[in-house]
C-alpha cells in the first residue's frame, strides 16, 4: 500500500530529523541584527542551502532581501508536464525572551515528556524539517511526482516584509500552481487541521513628549502634564470596559462560523490564572480568528529599580493590531494612528509612525488542493477528518502571494499546535505530529500530482 510505504519510510527517518533539528535550532537566528549577530541568520541559511542541495534541488540561491536578510530558494525539477507546488518555511525565529524561564537552553534541542524543545522547533525549522522529510519518503516511494519550488524565510517573524519585496520584483520566481504554507498548525495534536484565515497585523509605536525634561515630582508634580500618564491613559482608550479592542472606525463585531474554540479548552491552552477574566465578547473563536485584537508590545520608560521621584517629559510604546479577515491592513493603520493622535490627552504633543503591516488571508477551500490535502489527511490520521479553523497570527506573505498568482491554491498546514508554545519561553514540537504531517504533506503531493 502506498501510504504504508511513506509512513514507514518517514518513521525511519525520525532519528535523523531529530539531529537535523537540533543542528537548525542550534542558529540564533533572529533576525534583528540589534539583538543576535548576523552570522548566526546566515549560518542557518546556509543549513538549509546545503540541505536543499543534497536533496538534489538545482538553482539554489540565497535571496539578498530589501530588509536586510537572506531568504532560502531551490528548484526540484519533477516529470514532464507536473504541476508546480511551492513549499514554504522559515528559518528566522522569535527572540528566546527571558532565557531563565526555559527549563532548557533555548537554542539547543532538548527531548523531555514526548516533546522536542527549543526556539523554532515548530516555528518555524520544524517547518523545514517537515517539508525535507515528505520529500524524501516520495524518493523512496519511486520519486517526487510534482516539480517542487523551496523557499525558506529569513525574516518573517520580524514582519519587515523583504521577502514580499523580492516576489513583488521577481513574479516568475515564486510561480506554481500550490502553494504549501508550512508555517500554520493543527487545532489539537491529532486533529489534522488546515488554516484557512489568518489575520493581518499592523505596528504603530506612538511617542508622548509634554516637557523639555523630567521634573521633581515633589516640586512640579500635579501639574505638570506627565508624559507617561498621558500615554498609558491613550493605550487604554484602545480597549472597552470587558477588553474588547476598540479602535475608532474599525469595525469588531465580526463572526466564526466554522471549528468553535472551548472557553475551557482555551483557558488551559493559554495558561490563564484561576480566576482571571477573558477579555472580549463572543465565542473564543470570534475573539481569536474574526475580530481585531491589540496588544502593547512595549513600552519606553523608566524601569522600577533605580527610578527616580520625577514627572517623566517623554515615553514611547509600540502597538501591534491584528487586523481580522476582510478588512484592510492599511486602512486599520489609518484606524489606529488617527485614534492614538486624537485621544492623547492635555495638549501633549504626540507622533505615530506605522513600523510594519500586513494584510489579512482567506483560502478557497473548496479548490481540488483542499480535496487532495483531506484525502491525504485521512491517510495520515486514521479516523479523523480534516477541520477547517483560523489563525489569529499573521503571514504576510501568503496576501503577496494570492495577488502575485490569484490561480494557485493556497494550503495552510505545520506544526504550532497549542501545546508548541511558540513565541514563549519552552517551545517545543511533537515529534508525533512532525512524522504524521510529513506522511500527510508526501500523500498529498501524490494526490495532487494524480489530479
Amino acid at each position: 500500500m502506498p501510504s504504508q510505504q511513506i509512513a514507514e519510510t518517514v518513521a525511519s527517518l525520525m532519528p535523523r530529523a531529530q539531529a537535523e533539528l537540533a543542528e537548525l535550532v542550534a542558529f540564533k537566528s533572529v533576525a534583528d541584527f540589534a539583538q543576535f549577530p548576523k552570522s548566526e541568520s546566515e549560518g542557518a541559511a546556509n543549513w538549509v542551502a546545503d540541505a536543499l542541495r543534497a536533496e538534489g534541488f538545482e538553482d539554489v540561491a540565497l535571496l539578498d532581501t530589501p530588509d536586510g536578510t537572506q531568504s532560502v530558494y531551490g528548484f526540484l525539477p519533477g516529470p514532464e508536464n507536473a504541476p508546480t507546488v511551492l513549499l514554504y518555511a522559515h528559518y528566522d525565529v522569535q527572540p528566546p525572551l527571558d532565557e531563565a524561564a526555559w527549563a532548557t537552553p533555548p537554542f539547543e534541542l532538548v527531548e523531555r515528556d514526548g516533546r522536542w524543545y527549543g526556539r523554532g522547533a515548530a516555528d518555524c525549522k520544524g517547518g523545514v524539517i517537515m517539508h525535507l522529510l515528505a520529500l524524501r519518503a516520495l524518493k523512496a516511494d519511486g520519486g517526487v511526482p510534482v516539480n517542487v519550488k523551496f523557499i525558506a524565510e529569513g525574516s518573517e517573524e520580524q514582519g519587515t516584509g523583504g521577502l514580499e519585496r523580492y516576489a513583488e520584483a521577481h513574479p516568475e520566481l515564486l510561480e506554481a500552481d500550490s502553494i504549501v504554507i508550512g508555517d500554520s498548525g493543527n487545532f489539537r495534536v491529532g486533529l489534522p487541521t488546515v488554516t484557512s484565515t489568518l489575520r493581518g497585523m499592523t505596528m504603530v509605536r506612538v511617542e508622548v513628549d509634554t516637557l523639555a525634561g523630567n521634573l521633581h515630582s515633589g516640586q512640579f508634580g500635579g501639574a505638570a502634564p506627565d508624559a507617561l500618564a498621558a500615554l498609558v491613559r491613550v493605550l487604554d482608550s484602545l480597549r472597552a470596559e470587558d477588553g474588547s479592542t476598540t479602535v475608532d472606525g474599525l469595525d469588531g463585531g465580526q463572526v466564526w462560523d466554522g471549528l468553535q474554540y472551548a472557553e475551557d479548552d482555551f483557558r488551559k491552552d493559554a495558561k490563564v490564572l484561576e480566576g482571571v477574566e477573558l477579555i472580549g465578547g463572543g465565542t473564543v473563536a470570534d475573539r481569536i480568528w474574526a475580530r481585531p485584537a491589540v496588544t502593547v508590545l512595549g513600552i519606553d520608560c523608566p524601569p522600577v529599580v533605580g527610578a527616580t521621584p520625577s514627572v517623566q517629559a517623554g515615553a514611547r510604546a509600540l502597538v501591534s493590531l491584528r487586523v481580522p479577515p476582510g478588512a484592510d491592513a492599511a486602512e486599520a493603520t489609518k484606524l489606529l494612528r488617527a485614534h492614538l493622535e486624537a485621544r492623547t490627552p492635555w495638549g501633549a504633543r504626540v507622533r505615530t509612525e506605522q513600523v510594519g503591516q500586513g494584510q489579512p488571508f482567506r483560502a478557497d477551500t473548496k479548490s481540488p488542493a483542499y480535496a487532495a490535502m483531506a484525502e491525504a489527511m485521512r491517510s495520515a490520521y486514521p479516523g479523523e477528518e480534516m477541520q477547517y479553523a483560523g489563525q489569529g497570527g499573521s503571514i504576510p506573505l501568503c496576501n503577496t502571494l494570492s495577488a502575485l498568482y490569484p490561480e494557485a491554491e493556497i494550503l495552510l498546514i505545520g506544526l504550532s499546535e497549542p501545546q508548541a508554545q511558540i513565541h514563549a519561553a519552552n517551545e517545543s514540537v511533537s515529534p508525533e505530529e512532525l512524522e504524521r504531517l510529513s506522511v500527510t504533506e508526501a500523500l498529498f503531493l501524490k494526490k495532487y500530482a494524480a489530479n
